[in-house]
């Protein structure tokens, strides 16, 4: 008999392509040959307002048995960030943090009661990201400690120094890490020794029945030599601190380079000829646009681990990086597939050295692929995950 897991994820579904919620989405699909699985979040598919858009109650998406409950109410921005302030300004105070979390949200007591009352027919319960109140006070709710996986996707950021936390990583029996530096990161926070974990990463892959069709793509929207930004396409991000550094290199350079962005958009995109912005592509597309690149730009100074560099590597297409990231510059370094910035200089000198030199550019591009082949392929990472589970 297959063992029964449940991955409890703030939002899930076709619609929701963020980090964490696509990995447990395709992690969940690549396991069910192995795992009775179930998936628990809420009716909310936008992470800042929470409002209940899916229909609450049981549904199958993709072969994989998937049970919503509502969000009890949605983010109040003002209120939220007021208290974000006051939460960062005393951290140590858990009442705070406690208060700050549920106005994080999303809050859903069904969701919790569903925990609580139907844990002992799970052999696992799977919390995905450590940030948000699903994961928070569903924790809470499962008596037998033995049966908590967390995968926190953690990085250096103002969250995870509030003293709520503490609690939450000590619990946990079981945490799964996407690379090295993560783990060193939280265990240093948290002052973590003999903690049961792996370092399973992510997984990733062409779409089923792929074909490059980046020559079409780019006859299609006029292009020529571009370079890419995919992700949401915010401050937080770090891409208002991309268009000031795209905008330095077309003025030191003498080129007609472009930069095209795919994602979606939660800050305004400076009017210019030199940006494009194709939206929300498919994942077919999403390919097209990297094969058709010359490399690939991560500005985000906070991540755990990039599956949009590990896409990158998979078509060989070497990626400029956000230095002050631990996590993208270790990737860096240990496949030898992209250089690293830390200011505007570094970033300019960077990004012509790649675009100018082409067989430098290529074989950065080889050594990434070969870094994904034996790291991120999904049959690694199932392995892996078995070990633990099983």
């Amino acid at each position: 008999m297959k063992k029964k897991l449940a991955f409890v994820i703030q939002r899930y579904g076709l619609e929701v392509n963020g980090g964490a919620e696509l990995h447990c989405r395709q992690l969940a699909e690549h396991l069910k040959e192995y795992f009775d699985i179930e998936i628990l979040t809420t009716c909310a598919v936008d992470y800042y307002t929470w409002k209940n858009e899916y229909r609450e109650g049981k549904t199958e998406i993709n072969g994989i048995n998937v049970i919503r409950f509502p969000v009890d109410f949605e983010r109040d921005k003002n209120d939220f960030d007021n208290y974000t302030q006051k939460a960062f300004a005393s951290p140590e105070d858990l009442e705070i943090g406690e208060q700050w979390m549920k106005k994080q949200g999303p809050f859903s007591s069904k969701l919790f009661s569903h925990i609580e009352e139907e844990q002992d027919k799970y052999d696992y319960v799977i919390f995905c990201t450590y940030l948000y109140a699903s994961t928070y006070f569903g924790m809470q709710r499962v008596k037998d400690k033995e049966k908590i996986v967390l995968i926190p996707s953690a990085h250096d950021e103002p969250p995870i120094y509030l003293k709520i936390f503490n609690n939450l990583f000590d619990v946990a029996s079981n945490i799964i890490f996407h690379t090295n530096a993560e783990k060193e990161f939280v265990f240093k926070r948290f002052g973590l020794k003999n903690k049961k974990h792996i370092i399973a990463g992510f997984g990733v892959e062409f779409p089923l029945g792929y074909k490059n069709g980046s020559k079409e793509f780019m006859q299609k929207h006029n292009l020529n030599e571009y370079v890419l930004y995919a992700g949401r396409i915010d401050e937080s991000k770090g891409c208002k601190e991309l268009f000031e550094y795209f905008f330095e290199y077309r003025k030191r350079k003498s080129s007609n380079l472009k930069l095209v962005l795919i994602g979606k958009q939660e800050m305004q995109i400076p009017e210019s000829e030199d940006i494009i912005y194709l939206g929300f592509v498919d994942e077919n597309e999403k390919f097209d646009t990297i094969n058709g690149s010359k490399l690939i730009i991560i500005p985000s100074q906070f991540e755990s681990l990039s599956i949009i560099l590990l896409e990158a590597f998979l078509c060989k297409k070497p990626v400029l990086v956000n230095g002050k990231s631990e996590v993208l510059k270790n990737h860096c370094i240990s496949s030898n597939g992209g250089l690293w910035y830390e200011n505007k200089s570094e970033f300019v000198e960077e990004c012509d050295y790649l675009l100018c030199n082409k067989n430098h550019n290529r074989l950065l591009g080889e050594k990434g692929y070969d870094y994904v082949m034996e790291n991120y392929c999904w049959r690694k990472i199932v392995e892996k995950f078995n070990s633990i589970l099983k």
